[in-house]
């Protein structure tokens, strides 16, 4: 197996359009290489604990309510081309993630990353609901067949934060400064929402690798 570690943010549109660009072609190789891990990376770690209203910090982010608009369209053009859905009608705060990328930590310990990846995107960007909430995550816990009670006890402590917020900064140190950033096999960084093709053809070059070392 090739390891493809994932350095993400739950509230990162790429990130989204990423992954949903990956699984199309993770589709077509049932048998693919990959184990996948997910690695905590927080686009505002300096956002209050509270979250702030979007349209505040996207106007502030960007410059006003033009810039925000033109930041975005890029945004709107890839997730309706990749069928990656995001309501953006529905998004109404901006999270702080530190909690949900604690969430998806444990969900790696039970082998459920990549589903509570999923279900956190799809609680963000289609349901529009505050993944930062406790009982968001542990709904979100429940639904990946999650320990929610456990869950919501390591919430309401710092279990794992520090390790976190390492782990983040780490990442920074290694020169990582966007995400998503995909690294394969240790080795090759692959930056950006990249398109279904790219990972078909790096699967196949792999594979084939794979089938030539036997």
């Amino acid at each position: 197996m090739v390891k493809l570690d994932i350095i993400s943010d739950p509230i990162c549109p790429w990130c989204y359009i990423g992954k949903t660009n990956l699984d199309k072609a993770l589709l077509e190789f049932p048998d693919h290489p990959f184990t996948i891990e997910w690695h905590p990376f927080q686009l505002n770690p300096d956002m209050p604990a509270e979250g702030m209203d979007r349209r505040a910090y996207l106007e502030g982010k960007f410059g006003g309510k033009e810039g925000a608009v033109k930041a975005y369209a890029p945004v709107v053009a890839q997730s309706e081309s990749s069928g990656a859905d995001i309501n953006f009608e529905a998004i109404k705060r901006t999270p702080n993630t530190i909690d949900a990328h604690r969430l998806i930590h444990w969900a790696g310990i039970e082998q459920r990353q990549s589903f509570v990846v999923d279900l956190l995107f799809k609680a963000y960007f289609v349901d529009g609901r505050d993944i930062s909430a406790h009982e968001v995550l542990a709904d979100i816990a429940d639904t990946a067949e999650m320990d929610a009670a456990m869950v919501t006890k390591l919430l309401a402590s710092d279990a794992d934060t520090d390790d976190i917020r390492a782990r983040d900064k780490h990442s920074r140190e290694m020169g990582v400064n966007s995400v998503p950033t995909f690294i394969v096999a240790h080795q090759h960084a692959v930056p950006g929402a990249q398109p279904p093709e790219m990972w078909v053809g790096v699967i196949k070059d792999i594979m084939e690798q794979i089938a030539a070392d036997e």
